[in-house]
């Protein structure tokens, strides 16, 4: 395509060719005319000149618009540039987004269950202290009656020594005047003789005969209820109270083996978990969990956590580090669950420990040692923990199989881990704890852990002293 230049020049040239003509023809004429020749001559040279300076002019723009073109093209490829840079930043900060709000979710969702656990569970702890009130109203009832009964008891028995207070004395009168009439009638040296305790004035305050009257006339102190099946299979032991703990000094077993496999957390990474398969295979009424346990953490974390679609804590032991160091909570079927004393645990020596619960008037007991460390009754009592869920040791489930915190994982070893579907006695307890043979019946045990994740490690210990 040829410039606006190239077409005009051209056509200017064959314009003066024809002007130049016409001149030349003209020269012969006479000199008069010739002045108005050289005068247009002149005007067309002018107007030559003025037409060169705009062509120029026109030139000069065209060439400006055309570096001004190129400008704008290298313009519009930077633009171009940048604008896909922008558009690739936005893609990654739109992806990075997202993923924030995926971590932001997952939070508030693990948030919203907390919350509704901890919604549950102060549920079940105003139910438990309304009762605890009403129980307390009522025994503070009952403990009037029993002051007002014994206050008319106390009044009756003052009516009737007064009553019998004459008649007392009446009858020491006449005892006297019979001594008189014996004595008069055998002054022999050898007659028996009869004293007479002197009768003493009866005091209304006097606490001897208060006391005494109100040991025969109190009512015979309330025996214990018959024992149960369970109370008959932890025989004679002292309990230690409803919900109540004890602590006890910390033990170190002597030389114990035959413990099986053993299980190291070395961390709290939510990597870290063991799982028990198959689960409960059956719903459970009644169920001992014994293991050997050491850890030397600042709180003991979760030893054990069954989870199923309908509740993520059907059973769990777990601590965390908002609890009380060395404090257990042992749920069963959330919200319900009760405190278990385990701080003598946290000195990183071996701890055997054994808790035992049973729908059966819904008691439990928790041995450490050997030791009868805690029981209670009333909890979940004709509860049965349902089949199916999964079963992991080490991690706390938010859902099944998952939703772990790092704060409630177990940091340290277990071994000769067993669970039973029954109660058991203290002896088979005590055989337990003494490296002697693993009671009957045990439906799992750590070699159910077929499958472990992060840097758990199972190891096979010959005694319990050789455990890394």
């Amino acid at each position: 395509m040829g410039s606006p230049t190239g077409r005009t020049l051209p056509f200017l040239l064959i314009l003066l060719q024809i002007y130049l003509h016409g001149a030349l023809s003209r020269a012969t004429s006479p000199v008069g005319q010739r002045k108005p020749f050289f005068e247009r001559l002149r005007r067309l040279e002018e107007q030559f000149q003025r037409f060169q300076e705009v062509t120029l002019t026109h030139l000069q723009g065209i060439a400006s618009h055309y570096n001004l073109s190129f400008d704008v093209e290298a313009r519009f490829q930077s633009l171009a540039r940048e604008s896909r840079a922008m558009a690739l930043a936005l893609n990654q900060s739109q992806a990075a987004m997202q993923g924030e709000l995926g971590h932001l979710q997952t939070w508030v969702r693990r948030t919203q269950r907390r919350g509704q656990k901890v919604d549950r569970r102060l549920l079940a702890l105003s139910a438990a202290v309304s009762e605890g009130s009403a129980r307390c109203a009522r025994e503070q009832e009952t403990q009037r009656a029993a002051i007002s009964g014994l206050a008319r008891d106390v009044r009756a028995l003052q009516d009737t020594l007064l009553h019998l207070t004459p008649l007392v004395q009446s009858q020491g009168a006449r005892l006297a005047a019979l001594e008189g009439q014996l004595r008069v009638a055998s002054p022999s040296p050898a007659a028996p003789k009869v004293t007479l305790a002197p009768s003493r004035p009866w005091n209304r305050s006097a606490p001897q005969l208060q006391g005494g009257r109100q040991a025969s006339r109190a009512p015979s102190e309330p025996r214990d209820p018959p024992l149960d099946f369970a109370d008959r299979l932890q025989g004679a032991q002292e309990p230690v109270g409803l919900g109540k703990q004890q602590a006890w000094p910390p033990e170190s077993p002597g030389e114990v083996c035959n413990v099986g496999p053993a299980l190291i957390f070395p961390n709290a990474s939510t990597a870290n978990v063991g799982f028990l398969r198959p689960g409960f295979i059956t719903g459970l009424r009644a169920l001992s969990i014994c293991s050997w346990v050491r850890t030397a953490a600042e709180h003991l974390g979760t030893l054990l956590s069954y989870a199923t679609e309908e509740n993520d804590n059907k059973l769990v032991l777990h601590g965390r580090d908002s609890l009380a160091p060395g404090s257990v909570h042992f749920v069963i079927g959330d919200p319900a669950f009760r405190e278990l004393p385990l701080q003598p645990l946290l000195d990183g020596q071996w701890h055997h420990v054994c808790v035992i619960w049973t729908s059966i008037l819904g008691r439990y007991w928790l041995h450490v040692d050997r030791r009868l460390v805690a029981t209670g009754s009333r909890f979940r009592e004709g509860y049965e923990i349902p089949p199916g869920g999964s079963l992991v040791l080490g991690q706390e489930q938010d859902c099944v199989g998952g939703g772990f915190d790092s704060s409630e994982a177990f940091v340290g070893s277990m071994a000769g881990l067993a669970i039973w579907d029954r109660v058991l006695v203290p002896g088979e307890i005590s055989n337990l704890a003494m490296g002697k043979a693993l009671p009957t019946g045990a439906i799992l045990t750590l070699a159910n852990a077929t499958s472990v994740g992060g840097f758990v490690q199972r190891v096979n210990c010959t005694c319990l002293q050789l455990c890394p």
